[in-house]
C-alpha cells in the first residue's frame, strides 16, 4: 500500500489531477472537506465498492490517517490503486468546504 504525507499530497494537488476519497463520516465530511473530494465512509465502504472505479487512482483521507489505512487496504486487497494520505484532514493546511 502507497502511503504520502500532506507535504507531498498538497504538491501533487497542485500539478496533478488527483481523485480524493474521504472516508470519513457524513457529519464529518459535511463540516468540511477538501473540494471536490468524494465521501464514502468507511464504515459504508465494502457495501458500496460498485461507487468506485478500478480504473482511477485514489488518494484516500480521513482525520488522522487511521480510518485512510483501513480503507487502503480493503481497497488494495480488491484490486484498487489506493494512497493513503498520512496525518488526515487534521494536517491539512488549505481551504475546506462545507455542505
Amino acid at each position: 500500500m502507497k502511503a504520502t504525507t500532506m507535504a507531498e499530497f498538497e504538491q501533487t494537488l497542485k500539478t496533478s489531477e488527483v481523485v480524493v476519497l474521504d472516508v470519513r463520516e457524513d457529519d464529518e465530511f459535511a463540516n468540511g472537506h477538501i473540494e471536490g473530494a468524494q465521501s464514502l465512509p468507511l464504515s459504508v465502504l465494502s457495501e458500496n465498492l460498485a461507487e468506485l472505479n478500478k480504473d482511477t487512482a485514489y488518494h484516500v483521507i480521513c482525520l488522522a490517517g487511521g480510518r485512510s489505512a483501513r480503507a487502503c487496504e480493503l481497497l488494495d486487497k480488491e484490486g484498487f490503486e489506493v494512497t493513503n494520505v498520512l496525518g488526515g484532514m487534521s494536517a491539512w493546511r488549505g481551504e475546506t468546504v462545507s455542505e
